[in-house]
C-alpha cells in the first residue's frame, strides 16, 4: 500500500520546499453528476490562498450502472479539468478498495442518495487510520424527495447546498430528525459561468431545454414539442432550438423513455426549416440564446446567472411532479401562448438572491466557505469516524436493501463473493472486462428498451 499523504502541515518544512499534492477522487454515476462532481472538486481545491501552491491531483471514477456516461457524453460535459480518457469505471467494491489503497485526501461523492449512503457505510467499514474528507451534494434544483435524499447523504463531512434557500431547508430537515446539521454548507452550482447576456443585431434564438423525465407522459411531451414547432412556424425568422440531453441509446441521470428525437420524426408536416435539434455543452448553446424556455431544468439557473431572458412553462400546470413549483415567486412562470405573443418574463430580484444564481457578480466568492471548511478538516488531521443518520439500528428495514444494491452487507463490508479477485494476467483481465461490458450492455438494453415496453403494456 503506498504511503498516505499527510493532512497536517509540517512545521519543519520551509516555504521553498514543494508541498505534497492534495489527492482528490470524484465518484459519479451519471453525466450530470460527473460534471457537478468534477467541477466541485476544482472549486473546493483552488483559489483559497495565493500563498498555497500545493498541487492538486484529481482522479475521476465512474460508478458502473445503468447511467454510466459514454465517452461522447463525457466529452459533451465540457471542460472539467480531468481528461476523459483518464476517467475509469469501477464497481462500488473496487471504489472502496481504491480509497483504501490510494490514500486520498478528499473524496467527492457525486451520486444519487442511495449511492452516497452505501459509500459512506462502505468507507466507514474500511476503518482507515486516516480517512479522507467526504463531500457530497446535489446537481441542481432539489424539488422532490427532500427528506429522503438528505438523510441518505447524512454522514458526509460536507453536504453542499446550492443556495441560501437550500441551506436553510437542509438544516431544517436534519435538525427536525435530531441529526447533526453542521455538515450543511452553502455554496452554489459549480458550473455557472459564461459571459453576461448581450443581444446581437440580427440574432433571435429561442432554446427549449428538454429534460429526460419531465414531463413523463407521451401526451405531455408531444404537446410541448408541438407548441415548440408551432412557435417556430409563427416566427419563421427566429431560430428555434430543441436542446437535447442525450442521443438514443444513451442514458442520463433520469430515465428517458420517450426521446424527443423519436417524437420529432412524427410531427405532422415535418419540422420547419428554422427548427433544429441540438446537442453539445449547455454553456455553448447559451452563448447564442436570446430566450431560454423550460419546464424546470437546471439550465434555467445557468441562464439566469448570465441574465438571459428565461421562461418556466405553466402549460402543464404548476405541479410538484414537474418541478416547476420550485419557481413560484420567481416571476418566470408563463405559458406558450404568452411567449408566442412576444412576452418575456422578468425575474424577481428577491427570489434570485436566495437561489444561488449570483447574477449580481458575487459568484467568485460562492465557494469560499466550503473551501475553508474542507481546508479546516484537512488540517485537523485525525477525522472522527463517519456517522450516518441511518444505521442497522435506526433503519433496519431500509438500510440493508440500499447497501445490498451495491453488494454491501448491513455493516458496510462486502457481501460474500462481491469482492473482485486479484487479476492474474492481462488475458484474464481482458476476458473479464469483455464479459463485464457485455453484461452492462445487456443490462442497459433491458432498462432502456425492454422495461419501458413492459410498463406501457401493463397500462393497456
Amino acid at each position: 500500500m503506498p504511503p498516505r499523504t499527510s493532512n497536517t502541515a509540517d512545521p519543519a518544512r520551509t516555504p521553498a520546499e514543494p508541498r505534497p499534492a492534495l489527492r482528490v477522487a470524484v465518484l459519479a454515476d451519471s453525466d450530470t453528476r460527473w460534471k457537478w462532481g468534477a467541477l466541485t472538486a476544482r472549486r473546493l481545491t483552488s483559489g483559497a490562498d495565493e500563498r498555497d501552491v500545493r498541487p492538486v491531483e484529481v482522479s475521476g471514477l465512474l460508478l458502473r450502472g445503468r447511467a454510466t456516461p459514454t465517452p461522447r457524453q463525457l466529452a459533451e460535459v465540457g471542460e472539467v479539468g480531468i481528461e476523459a480518457e483518464k476517467v475509469r469505471e469501477v464497481t462500488a467494491i473496487e471504489f472502496l478498495h481504491t480509497v483504501r489503497d490510494e490514500g486520498y485526501d478528499v473524496v467527492v461523492l457525486a451520486l444519487v442518495g442511495g449511492g452516497v449512503q452505501a459509500m459512506l457505510h462502505g468507507l466507514a467499514a474500511l476503518d482507515l487510520t486516516r480517512r479522507p474528507v467526504i463531500v457530497t451534494g446535489y446537481v441542481g434544483v432539489v424539488y422532490e424527495k427532500l427528506a429522503d435524499g438528505l438523510l441518505l447523504r447524512h454522514g458526509a463531512d460536507v453536504v453542499l447546498a446550492n443556495s441560501a434557500h437550500d441551506a436553510e431547508r437542509f438544516r431544517a430537515v436534519y435538525e427536525g430528525v435530531g441529526a447533526d446539521a453542521s455538515a450543511v454548507t452553502e455554496a452554489a452550482l459549480p458550473f455557472l459561468g459564461g459571459a453576461p447576456y448581450r443581444a446581437e443585431e440580427g440574432r433571435d434564438t429561442v432554446v427549449f431545454a428538454a429534460q429526460p423525465s419531465v414531463p413523463a407522459s407521451r401526451a405531455d411531451r408531444t404537446y410541448l414539442l408541438r407548441r415548440l414547432v408551432e412557435h417556430a412556424r409563427l416566427h419563421p425568422r427566429r431560430e428555434v432550438l430543441l436542446k437535447l440531453r442525450s442521443k438514443p441509446g444513451e442514458h442520463t441521470t433520469h430515465i428517458e423513455e420517450l426521446p424527443y428525437q423519436k417524437l420529432a420524426q412524427k410531427v405532422p408536416g415535418g419540422l420547419p426549416p428554422n427548427f433544429r435539434l441540438v446537442y453539445g455543452h449547455m454553456g455553448e448553446v447559451l452563448d447564442r440564446t436570446d430566450l431560454l424556455v423550460t419546464v424546470s431544468s437546471t439550465a434555467a439557473l445557468e441562464s439566469l446567472h448570465r441574465r438571459i431572458p428565461t421562461a418556466v412553462l405553466t402549460d402543464l400546470g404548476v405541479r410538484e411532479p414537474l418541478g416547476n413549483h420550485h419557481f413560484v415567486g420567481s416571476g418566470l412562470l408563463t405559458s406558450w401562448d404568452r411567449l408566442d405573443g412576444g412576452y418575456r418574463p422578468r425575474p424577481d430580484g428577491r427570489w434570485l438572491s436566495g437561489q444561488g444564481v449570483a447574477a449580481d457578480g458575487s459568484y467568485s466568492a460562492a465557494y469560499d466557505t466550503a473551501r475553508a471548511k474542507v481546508a479546516e478538516l484537512l488540517a485537523d488531521g485525525q477525522l472522527p469516524p463517519l456517522a450516518p443518520y441511518y444505521t442497522p439500528a435506526t433503519a433496519p428495514g431500509y438500510l440493508p436493501g440500499i447497501l445490498a444494491r451495491h453488494h454491501l452487507a448491513p455493516d458496510g463490508t462486502p457481501l460474500p463473493g462481491a469482492a473482485a479477485p486479484q487479476e492474474t494476467g492481462r488475458v484474464r483481465g481482458a476476458v473479464r472486462e469483455t464479459v463485464r461490458n457485455a453484461a452492462r450492455g445487456a443490462y442497459r438494453h433491458g432498462v432502456q428498451r425492454v422495461a419501458p415496453v413492459i410498463r406501457r403494456m401493463g397500462e393497456l
